[in-house]
């Protein structure tokens, strides 16, 4: 068979069973790794009114695995009645969080100014993660919309990172170090953490030492966490995907042994 006409009919037949598993309602089950489960009893414990800070910290080629992750972690803190402040240290993370932020809150009926609020971009994050333990409204003087921070109910009572319980960055890079250095090192922040399946080995000695409180890592952590939110969501469609595709690769490099050996065998024969 010609070369090419094999690719496609493999790269077809992967794009197919992708697509099917993706779209068809399987349940995967998964049992929480400690940190998730570690996550989820923190937030799930935390008194109504709370406020967590909320970052994106992340770019856009990376939302198919960070997405669910905000995703889920929003949706179990806007069901728990805490408030959010939500920002971005990562430019191309803004648009993204603050649709995000705002998708989910609608979700829950959630007022923006009361419930929620988006405070933007700042760069020079180190500055800013260290402005803030200082003073937010020092640092965002105003939020994404231009409103005077001192005009929006929600930050009145909010002067520094005393007022806030947690700050979860959700990451695909070194952000959240940042974070953990600065605003965990000097002014005792609680740190949590989103992160992508690559950077959560990274971040192991964190977790270790416990600057890092504790971290939902990949699609896997979304998965994980949704479950035990009891709503399945874009976590476990995408492991339940992922896990098609591994499995068709793997039945691939099985049949491709066999053909090799087969011929393999063959040319012996000839000798």
């Amino acid at each position: 068979m010609n070369s090419n006409k094999t690719r496609w009919i493999i790269y077809s037949t992967l794009l197919i069973v992708v697509v099917l598993s993706y779209l068809l309602g399987i349940n995967l089950i998964t049992h929480p790794s400690p940190e998730v489960q570690k996550s989820y009893t923190f937030i799930e414990n935390l008194p109504e009114s709370s406020v967590v800070m909320v970052s994106f910290d992340h770019e856009a080629s990376s939302l198919p695995e960070i997405q669910p992750i905000s995703l889920i972690l929003l949706r179990h803190l806007f069901r728990r009645n805490l408030r959010v402040v939500g920002l971005s240290l990562f430019a191309e993370g803004t648009a993204i969080g603050y649709r995000t932020l705002t998708k989910v809150a609608q979700e829950y009926g959630k007022q923006y100014g009361h419930d929620y609020v988006f405070l933007g971009f700042k760069p020079q994050h180190i500055s800013a993660i260290l402005g803030m333990g200082e003073s937010i409204r020092g640092v965002f003087p105003e939020d994404y919309f231009g409103n005077k921070i001192e005009e929006i109910p929600l930050m009145r009572k909010i002067r520094n990172y005393d007022d806030i319980l947690v700050v979860i960055s959700i990451a695909d890079g070194d952000r959240t170090m940042q974070w953990i250095e600065y605003a965990g090192a000097k002014y005792h922040q609680r740190i949590m953490a989103g992160l992508t399946a690559a950077m959560i080995t990274t971040y192991d000695p964190y977790l270790a030492s416990g600057q890092l409180s504790s971290a939902v890592g990949g699609l896997k952590g979304a998965a994980e966490y949704e479950n035990l939110y009891g709503r399945r969501g874009m976590g476990n469609r995408g492991m339940v995907a992922q896990t098609a595709a591994h499995i068709f690769i793997i039945v691939l490099i099985v049949i491709g042994n066999i053909l090799y050996f087969k011929n393999r065998s063959k040319g012996g024969g000839n000798r």
